[in-house]
């Protein structure tokens, strides 16, 4: 299999001559906080294991710290920023649009701020949406509604030209683009086009994935809003099974192709008896499948709760194959069949079962954050600003080791980031709903599954970079 080489060099649109008017200390001990400068860097790979002969100290393994330049390369006065969200939901969406416009004019003196509305279509002239002038007082408590205040929607980044004619005609020169995986790639794609064009603009990213799925950073916003909401259900799951002869609770949780959100809510719940994700593979029928393991649940304790991510299975399922605006495929649906499977197996055994289905996911989508979340949300949001005033740009902003770090697009979106199965994090899982290690009835079933599973995202990961590099290139 091909080794990936990762290379976190961060593009900038040229030399910072302009004082930033942000005030602060070129030293330690002075009780002000102090300018970060383009040699500071986070370890990515920061494990220590037996006969390690070491990480790499070069840009395969650096990562540049975000935070502010004592320089910067775009005069405030000159600047007009643009801000957009884009894809589904997400709790935090208007955490980090105050956090960016309220450092734009708090911090840096930014006046032109312009909110494009409902996602990449709304550059398009023909979809008649007009922008929104952005300022302190008409985002000031936009953090305690759910939703996004711009609005949103799937799809359009793939018309890079109209986008970039669209940027230029609203003299944009710093550009924020909040979204998940698809949606960086179309950011990447338009930071492309501007390059392509001479303009010096710059396109900062912030990294919006509810599943967590985003490659190298500690947690993605919104994720531990959507976990302490998944909880609420699954516990609320449990009392209608715990109140039932032979009750079942089953909750279905977002999860496309990375279980994360299923996996802590159940352990964090301490009541779901199955976690079923998409990195695990199980069988059904069988002695060792998971309604055998299911009807021996009941058996010994009368009641039962499994958790399900939405992509978890899939190989059970029929599917069309084909894909929403975003270019995600659609997923044929779990719930629905794990509901209708259980409850045709114990109705063929005349045994008696009681079996309660929720699906919270727009629910949680739609949530305001927690504190923590909301805290997260405005220090991305603070980074992404100071970022694109010093010129950097193809960036996300990410949260890595605890420190605020810049990412190339081309390597945050190379591989989603998935739960591993033989990582720390499933054991404790496994510890917490007391499920089998393998609810399969053949072995070799598990290993090709992640053998065949390594090998595809793999291969799409030097496609992306081959793509990218070629592009670079022309």
């Amino acid at each position: 299999m091909d080794k990936i080489k990762y290379d976190f060099s961060v593009e900038t649109l040229g030399e910072c001559k302009v004082r930033s008017p942000i005030e602060l200390s070129h030293e330690h001990g002075d009780f002000r906080a102090t300018y970060v400068k383009d040699t500071s860097f986070v370890r990515n790979l920061v494990n220590v294991f037996e006969d390690d002969k070491g990480d790499a100290n070069d840009m395969s393994n650096l990562m540049e710290k975000a935070g502010p330049r004592e320089n910067i390369y775009f005069n405030p006065a000159h600047v007009t920023a643009g801000i957009c969200t884009c894809g589904g939901l997400c709790p935090g969406l208007n955490d980090v649009i105050r956090a960016v416009v309220r450092c734009l004019w708090n911090r840096y003196g930014v006046r032109r701020i312009r909110g494009i509305r409902f996602g990449y279509k709304g550059f398009f002239t023909e979809q008649g949406f007009n922008t929104v002038d952005l300022n302190p007082d008409n985002v000031d408590t936009i953090h305690k509604i759910g939703g996004s205040f711009l609005g949103t929607s799937r799809g359009g980044g793939d018309r890079v030209t109209d986008i970039v004619d669209s940027i230029e005609r609203l003299n944009i020169n710093v550009m924020f683009i909040i979204g998940g995986d698809g949606t960086q790639r179309g950011a990447l794609d338009i930071a492309n086009e501007i390059d392509r064009r001479g303009l010096k603009i710059a396109v900062v990213g912030i990294p919006k994935t509810v599943d967590n799925d985003l490659q190298f950073i500690d947690r993605s916003f919104g994720f531990e809003t959507a976990v302490q909401k998944a909880t609420q259900a699954i516990n609320s799951c449990h009392m209608e099974a715990h109140s039932q002869i032979n009750g079942i609770g089953l909750v279905k949780l977002m999860g496309r192709e990375s279980g994360f959100i299923a996996t802590a809510a159940a352990i964090a719940s301490h009541e779901a008896n199955f976690c079923l994700i998409p990195e695990v593979p199980f069988d059904m029928d069988g002695p060792n499948g998971f309604l055998a393991h299911l009807q021996e649940r009941l058996e010994k304790r009368h009641h039962a709760v499994i958790v399900v991510a939405e992509g978890a299975g899939q190989e059970l399922l029929t599917t069309t194959n084909q894909t929403d605006a975003s270019g995600n495929k659609k997923l044929a649906d779990i719930g629905i069949f794990l509901r209708d499977k259980i409850m045709e197996y114990f109705a063929n055994k005349s045994f008696h079962i009681n079996l309660k289905y929720i699906d919270p996911s727009y629910e949680v989508r739609a949530s305001v954050t927690t504190a923590n979340d909301s805290i997260y949300c405005e220090r991305l949001g603070n980074n992404a600003v100071h970022a694109a005033m010093a010129g950097k740009t193809k960036i996300v902003i990410g949260l890595v080791h605890d420190k605020y770090v810049h990412i190339p697009i081309t390597m945050a979106t190379l591989k989603r980031n998935t739960v591993d199965p033989e990582s720390s994090l499933w054991r404790d899982c496994l510890d917490a709903t007391l499920q089998p290690v393998y609810m399969v009835n053949n072995i070799n079933t598990v290993t090709e599954y992640q053998r065949k599973t390594a090998e595809e995202a793999n291969l799409k990961a030097i496609a992306r970079l081959e793509k990218v590099n070629g592009m670079g290139k022309k």
